[in-house]
């Protein structure tokens, strides 16, 4: 097996909304604001190569949205999904699955283009079966008032009608095997209904595919929960069982929205779970 970052973009949000209840003096410590009080966020996805397979888990925005649309979102930087599979000699087309941690724009908005005369829609990956579940399927297709700026109809019904769509079969707890793709899965209801969080073993260490249950290294603590969350409160719980597994086996914390930390280690304090370190992703994919 061989993993791979893949840098599809990076933009920016609010620091408030990002960090919910905590006060500014506190989180600005960690992730710093710029002077309209937004933060420096990565849209950092995931690719396995394992054998004749290439599973890419998540997509980043895409780049088929209004410059209005991206506007709100201070795009920086040079990367692009497209030119970070290039980097490692690959195309959209050789990508065989495509695990959608949650159906957000900013987690799927890659998967879909335009198609070539700007009509209407298709996938962007040709030949790759697209992952997600059920009940989040569900949810991201009748999205209530609160999400539905999020899930956008456009970044998320052209899967199912192109024929590629299929759903994890999932445990009847929180956690369990995925063996259409062959990594353990984390179920989290806090951020939105049923988000997945892949666990890949990988050079006999655990790699955690974090997505929104923890954006960045900031986000640690507890109580540093996203205004963006449907469900804060049940958050809180998710986050402390996960973390204090992650502290008690050295889960590496793959983050895939810190535009400044790319892999992390924690462990128990007397504070709580808190960062033991950090490392970038070739010091971990070697």
């Amino acid at each position: 097996m061989k993993i791979h970052a893949i840098e599809s973009g990076n933009f920016k949000l609010d620091g408030g909304a990002m960090f919910g209840v905590v006060p500014k003096s506190i989180w600005n410590k960690t992730n710093p604001a710029d002077v309209n009080n937004q933060i420096e966020l990565a849209a950092r996805c995931m690719l396995i190569e394992e054998g004749n397979r290439l599973i890419l888990i998540d997509t980043g925005m895409g780049n088929k949205q209004s410059e209005k649309f991206f506007g709100y979102y201070s795009l920086w930087g040079e990367h692009s999904l497209d030119n970070s599979l290039q980097k490692l000699g690959f195309h959209k087309d050789d990508i065989t699955d495509v695990f959608m941690t949650h159906l957000h724009f900013d987690h799927c908005g890659g998967s879909v283009v335009w198609n070539k005369d700007r009509t209407g829609y298709e996938v962007a990956f040709k030949n790759a079966t697209f992952w997600t579940n059920q009940n989040h399927w569900e949810w991201a297709t009748q999205p209530n008032a609160r999400e539905k700026a999020s899930f956008l109809s456009e970044n998320i019904l052209p899967m199912q009608e192109s024929g590629q769509l299929k759903f994890v079969e999932r445990p009847k707890g929180d956690f369990g095997f995925a063996s259409e793709l062959g990594f353990d899965i984390f179920y989290a209801d806090g951020h939105t209904e049923k988000q997945m969080i892949p666990h890949i073993n990988y050079n006999g260490k655990t790699i955690v595919f974090m997505a929104d249950l923890l954006p960045t290294a900031g986000h640690i603590p507890l109580p540093y929960v996203m205004g963006y969350d449907t469900r804060p409160l049940l958050t809180l719980p998710e986050k402390e069982k996960f973390l204090r597994t992650a502290a008690q086996n050295n889960f590496y914390l793959w983050l895939e929205h810190d535009a400044h930390n790319q892999i992390i280690t924690v462990e128990e304090t007397e504070k709580g779970v808190r960062l033991k370190e950090t490392f970038t992703c070739a010091d971990i994919l070697i």
